[in-house]
């Protein structure tokens, strides 16, 4: 029946304490039938993952190389950073290296467009049709007036299983990681927290 598990099962150390804690959830008197192995298996697996990423910490998986900008960086500066090294967001950076907001695609298409959740699409279909095609406009702004305040920031030593559910329970899809004094020191995505726990699965 192992063909049946889903793809998410890879092989995982479980300890003792992942089965006994699957094995107190299962209510009523145990008996160990195919159904019910599947059932402690899935949940023993489900704990020893949990466990895995606990113990898995932002500084592991983040990018240490930054692209950054500071808040009176152009948008053509900031667009440009962004295409050049192919990353959908940026930082942006006090005199003292702290973040202060965050960048993102999504605020350029939502100032171009006028109004939250707007899409790529939406901004190609004004332009072509001769709506409000609001390129003109934001070339004279700077990264300080289209950044998203205040920059929502994680600790080296956070859990990826924290940070996961930060992004979650904001919506965020990347989040500077900064030392004890609030400099950055490197950032992370969404990305990068997938792969840690695909890591953590397959160990």
């Amino acid at each position: 029946m192992a063909e049946n598990l889903p793809n998410a099962c890879a092989p995982v150390q479980i300890s003792d304490d992942d089965i006994f804690t699957a094995m107190r959830e299962i209510s009523g008197y145990l008996d160990i039938t195919p159904s019910d192995f599947k059932e402690l298996y899935l949940k023993a697996y489900q704990h020893a993952l949990s466990r895995l990423t606990r113990t898995i910490r932002v500084s592991e998986v983040m990018t240490s190389r930054v692209i950054t900008a500071k808040p009176e960086s152009s948008l053509a500066e900031v667009a440009n950073l962004m295409a050049t090294n192919h990353i959908s967001g940026l930082p942006v950076l006090d005199s003292e290296d702290k973040p202060v907001g965050v960048i993102s695609e999504r605020d350029f298409l939502e100032v171009m467009v006028g109004r939250k959740s707007a899409t790529l699409m939406e901004v190609i279909v004004q332009c072509l049709m001769g709506r409000n095609c609001l390129m003109a406009p934001i070339r004279v702004k700077s990264a300080g007036d289209l950044m998203t305040v205040p920059a929502i920031t994680v600790l080296g030593q956070d859990s990826v299983t924290d940070v996961s559910n930060l992004f979650a329970s904001k919506g965020i899809n990347r989040a500077p990681v900064v030392d004890s004094h609030g400099k950055i020191i490197g950032i992370v995505s969404r990305g990068d927290l997938m792969r840690a726990a695909s890591s953590g699965a397959a160990q």
